[in-house]
């Protein structure tokens, strides 16, 4: 079912993510464009992406970005760093609209606070392997030192709701102890689920400034649209590859949204099914 867009609306935002950490960036972008209609694509039947090969990540993101873009979206936004490490520059070639992606805004904020100090890095372990944090880091400012830490327990946690017990205070402890032994006191969460985190992570690290590319990128989003605005309510569809708990409540607490418009997406399996089309061969 193809969402209904007016000419004259707000041009619509599609935002994806493996799960329910793109949220995010999604109340990044509404607290900067409170008029602007989202799609949000939660890629539920596959999360976690953090283990995932990067052809396999490609393979849902440019999909599932092609999905949106049929939808009505006129921008995407990968709020997610696995996918933004490996699928963001096939994206931008194969598609006609703007994509953006997590990487660049985040280590440039991070840069401004650090000042020349080493920086940490908290991501998922396909995030860590790609090695685009370091790269990124060296190419905005040479001889920056980084400390990459991998945290498989993270986005789990998150997506079965379990952000605030104890096995997450552990986990965020365990993760955070190596960049606290090496005295790093600023810190990228290079995971879009992991600021759902961020209140036991302060807790655990107080010394730490913990950089959030959310507010980045929705600061890049929200440049593209300067002047541009309208006077109804913003209409968002969500859409969930897969039944997962959990999915609703973070739509109601992130985006203050207490009826979400809640449809089941497609599931672009791997091998795919007869049933599902492959945007990639397009």
């Amino acid at each position: 079912m193809t969402v209904e867009v007016s000419p004259a609306s707000f041009p619509l935002i599609g935002i994806r993510d493996s799960g329910v950490g793109g949220l995010t960036v999604a109340r990044c972008i509404r607290q900067l464009l409170p008029d602007a209609p989202q799609l949000y694509f939660a890629d539920t039947a596959h999360v976690p992406y953090g283990d995932r090969t990067p052809q396999e990540v490609r393979h849902f993101a440019l999909n599932i970005s092609q999905f949106l873009i049929e939808q009505g979206a006129q921008i995407i936004v990968f709020a997610c760093n696995t996918t933004s490490a490996h699928a963001l520059g096939a994206a931008r070639e194969k598609f006609s609209v703007p994509v953006f992606g997590m990487i660049e805004p985040g280590a440039k904020a991070a840069l401004q606070i650090a000042q020349g100090e080493d920086i940490g890095v908290l991501a998922t372990q396909s995030t860590v392997d790609s090695g685009v944090y370091p790269a990124t880091i060296e190419k905005l400012h040479s001889g920056t030192r980084c400390w990459q830490i991998a945290c498989p327990e993270f986005v789990p946690l998150v997506e079965n709701e379990q952000s605030e017990s104890i096995a997450a205070r552990r986990a965020c402890r365990y993760s955070l102890k190596p960049l606290r032994e090496a005295g790093v006191r600023t810190v990228i969460l290079g995971c879009t689920h992991y600021p759902l985190l961020l209140p036991i992570l302060q807790d655990e690290a107080p010394e730490i400034t913990f950089v959030d590319p959310a507010e980045a990128v929705a600061h890049e989003v929200a440049c593209l649209f300067k002047g541009v605005g309208s006077s109804s309510a913003p209409q968002d569809v969500y859409f969930v590859s897969g039944l997962r708990e959990g999915v609703r409540d973070w739509i109601e607490k992130l985006m203050k949204n207490p009826v979400p418009d809640i449809r089941r997406g497609p599931v672009f399996d791997l091998p795919l099914t007869s049933e599902h089309q492959n945007y990639e061969t397009r």
